[in-house]
């Protein structure tokens, strides 16, 4: 799970930092009228929705896999009446990795808002002040859904050798009853 965490999380920051560079390339859409302009200023919105998509689904996927792995580990440890240890670690393996998933989602949401509020073809009065905050906001919190991605894989990593662990548990259990052992 790591392995595919790890591009896909690879993936929206590559998003992400193409955004911000197409961002940074426009510059100040106020004032521009240019149908050239305009266009890549669409482009900019929609990369960004794009990028911002791709960061919940990643931070979905660890969100998912530790629900899904958390159950698994207590229907495991229940039916083969392992130690209830097992258990335990998963929960604060879990309670470990989901704040970052949650601020790396809070993060996107952020930049997305503040991008709202800088677009100047949204008709509003006052997006051009939302311009530097954009900028500043989405660099600095782009970072931190980086930094947010990373700080989740040593807990995916964990929860996995846990699963290995329990998995040995059942296998030598197996064989003890004499049932089949893969």
């Amino acid at each position: 799970m790591d392995r595919v965490f790890s591009r896909a999380a690879l993936f929206a920051v590559t998003l992400m930092a193409a955004t911000a560079g197409l961002g940074l390339w426009l510059g100040d859409l106020h004032g521009q009228t240019a149908p050239a302009v305009l266009r890549w200023g669409t482009v900019h919105r929609l990369s960004g929705v794009l990028a911002a998509l791709m960061v919940v689904l990643v931070n979905s996927m660890a969100v998912t896999y530790f629900i899904g792995t958390g159950r698994w580990c207590r229907e495991v440890v229940e039916t083969y009446g392992l130690d209830g240890s097992y258990i335990e670690r998963s929960r604060r393996i879990k309670r470990a990795a989901f704040p970052f998933a949650l601020m790396g989602m809070l993060a996107v949401v952020t930049i997305v808002a503040l991008g709202g509020a800088a677009d100047p073809a949204s008709g509003r009065p006052g997006t051009q002040q939302w311009v530097t905050p954009h900028l500043l906001g989405g660099l600095g919190l782009a970072a931190m859904i980086a930094w947010c991605f990373q700080s989740q894989v040593p807990q995916l990593r964990r929860q996995q050798g846990l699963i290995e662990e329990v998995m040995g548990e059942v296998r030598e259990s197996r064989r003890r009853r004499g049932l089949d052992v893969e």
